[in-house]
């Protein structure tokens, strides 16, 4: 396969993204790929406010272009983007409103998937796959249509010093000495995803018992109160930090022995800062969205028909949350935190 572009026609390029936060994160494998295609290329990339925090000290990216819907109209983002003379834009997120923002862009390359209603932006167009492969395939499918050699398949977060400094005091403060810091995460974007918070204290009281270990509580925006009601279940000591941002976040599970979590942005944060993770999936697939990388883990209901259905509500009681027991996800986070087998390696 030949690059289809002269690298030094391309002086400027435009990577879309803008949601969510483990979209935004695992879109990061084409970075590295772009920079190494195009080494003399400006790199932009257009998010949302909610993930651009996991962007800020990317060393591939020379600016964040931010697109907050409560100031800015379809028509000033079009404007925005024109004003930059783009010479490459990659669609990755292939909605109707980035599809139009590429097809306005005035960039002579316009890379997206061929998604119904929205080719017409597109003079690269791309087979989509996400129902086949895993997310970051399918972001790296978009480079490959330009014939770009892949270098990396792994996602990436850099953290800054203030970050890293943040972390180590509070956790140097705040959480005693003792076995594994272990981090739970009950959130999740669709209840259909969320195991319980319930399930998470019972897991967390079995963790700390059996292994000392030390329970960081994680929440997000909206979650104190779950949180708060996990740490009150706990016969034991839960911590919960206080609000931070996403590089915070990373900070943390940076400095975690393991993460079990629901299928969400910090289980991908936590597998790009090299954290064990244990993630519980019952709605969607881990082959097309789960952790990528080593030691990690999955734990599903096995067994069940309904496994992947991608609903977000269940019409029948969700079981595949529900009848997965406490036992059986402490056994796999003991394997983990023990030693006692090789854990799942995805993508």
């Amino acid at each position: 396969m030949s690059i289809l572009l002269e690298p030094a026609s391309i002086r400027r390029i435009l990577v879309i993204k803008l949601r969510a936060i483990g979209d935004v994160l695992l879109s990061t494998v084409v970075l590295d790929n772009l920079r190494r295609g195009f080494p003399g290329a400006e790199m932009h990339f257009l998010t949302e406010p909610a993930a651009s925090d996991l962007l800020k000290y990317h060393p591939a990216i020379d600016q964040v272009q931010i697109f907050d819907r409560s100031r800015m109209s379809g028509v000033d983002l079009i404007r925005t983007v024109r004003r930059q003379r783009y010479n490459l834009v990659v669609d990755l997120f292939g909605n109707p409103r980035t599809a139009l923002v590429t097809r306005l862009s005035g960039a002579a390359h316009r890379v997206g998937y061929r998604f119904r209603g929205r080719t017409y932006a597109y003079n690269h167009r791309v087979e989509p796959r996400g129902d086949r492969v895993h997310n970051t395939e399918f972001n790296l499918d978009a480079l490959q249509a330009l014939g770009l050699p892949i270098h990396t398949r792994v996602p990436r977060i850099t953290l800054g010093p203030e970050e890293r400094a943040w972390a180590v005091e509070f956790l140097n403060t705040a959480v005693p000495s003792g076995g594994p810091l272990v981090a739970i995460n009950a959130g999740g974007g669709w209840y259909t995803k969320r195991w319980g918070g319930d399930r998470f204290a019972s897991l967390a009281d079995l963790l700390v018992t059996r292994h000392d270990a030390r329970i960081l509580i994680l929440w997000g925006p909206g979650e104190r109160p779950d949180a708060e009601g996990i740490a009150g279940s706990m016969t034991n000591r839960g911590i919960l930090p206080p609000e931070t941002s996403l590089l915070q976040l990373a900070g943390l599970l940076e400095r975690c022995a393991l993460l079990v979590t629901n299928d969400s942005g910090p289980m991908h944060i936590a597998a790009a800062m090299g954290t064990p993770v244990l993630a519980v999936f019952g709605p969607t697939n881990p082959l097309l969205q789960g952790p990528i990388g080593n030691n990690h883990r999955v734990v599903r209901c096995e067994g069940l028909n309904c496994l992947g259905c991608n609903l977000t509500s269940c019409p029948i009681g969700l079981p595949c949350m529900k009848d997965l027991s406490v036992e059986s996800v402490y056994e796999e986070a003991r394997t983990m935190l023990t030693g006692d087998e090789p854990a799942l390696t995805v993508g």
